[in-house]
């Protein structure tokens, strides 16, 4: 797995090459720029990138919209000084899969790391494309046609619906974050937006009501989590 690493903090970078290149058995090319990033995407093959947001020359979310116009699932977690609702927002409009805050824990960053290239790794098929179709207990749900079905009933789902429980599937048996879900939807996890998807995982319990073996249910203080027995 290579993972290329644009921070232009050339102590962090170089602790943070040398920690996953150990520790993670990854391949880290390390640039000191956002230019020097562009470039190196250009020319090499890449597993998924660390950005760091605050940069010289071109800042990583700038780095970060480009590359998505050239590329659009390579997996991208931005690291940002600031822990402003604004920037985490604007990390998941760019389609960013992940942010950290600075300063984190660097075993922090490499957990972040193995669970984005496990998710990507179960979700996409053979030729690298997302996967749309989710199995669910006894049900079936297509995310592209926005519908759940049991072999004999169909549930239309309004696309607000369809966004989370394709959320939750990418995230099976494991917790999907309140933030995440209302930034990645809504893109601001403010309380009303808050209230609305509550709603959404109402509606989504009932009806999936009809299958002891599947369960959504609630994270304290952290999320949900969509169980399949």
């Amino acid at each position: 797995m290579r993972i290329l690493l644009v921070e232009d903090d050339p102590n962090l970078g170089m602790l943070l090459q040398d920690y996953l290149q150990l520790k993670g058995k990854f391949d880290v090319v390390l640039c000191k720029d956002g230019e020097e990033g562009l470039k190196a995407f250009i020319k090499s093959t890449f597993d998924l990138l660390i950005l760091d947001v605050m940069m010289p020359k071109k800042d990583g979310f700038t780095l970060g919209k480009e590359i998505r116009k050239m590329n659009a699932r390579i997996p991208i977690i931005f690291a940002t000084a600031k822990a402003m609702i604004e920037d985490k927002t604007q990390a998941f409009n760019l389609g960013g899969d992940d942010y950290i805050t600075k300063p984190f824990r660097i075993e922090e960053l490499l957990l972040r790391i193995n669970a984005l290239l496990k998710r990507v790794n179960e979700n996409t098929n053979d030729k690298g494309e997302s996967i749309t179709s989710f199995k669910i207990g006894k049900y079936d749900f297509d995310y592209n046609q926005q519908i759940i079905k049991d072999g004999v009933n169909h549930q239309k789902l309004s696309t607000k619906e369809a966004d989370l429980l394709r959320l939750l599937c990418l995230k099976q048996n494991e917790v999907l974050t309140r933030e995440e879900a209302l930034l990645n939807i809504w893109h601001d996890d403010n309380y009303f937006n808050g209230r609305s998807m509550d709603v959404f995982l109402s509606k989504i319990r009932k009806y999936l009501k009809d299958d002891s073996n599947v369960e959504i249910i609630n994270v304290h203080g952290k999320g949900y989590k969509l169980l399949v027995n």
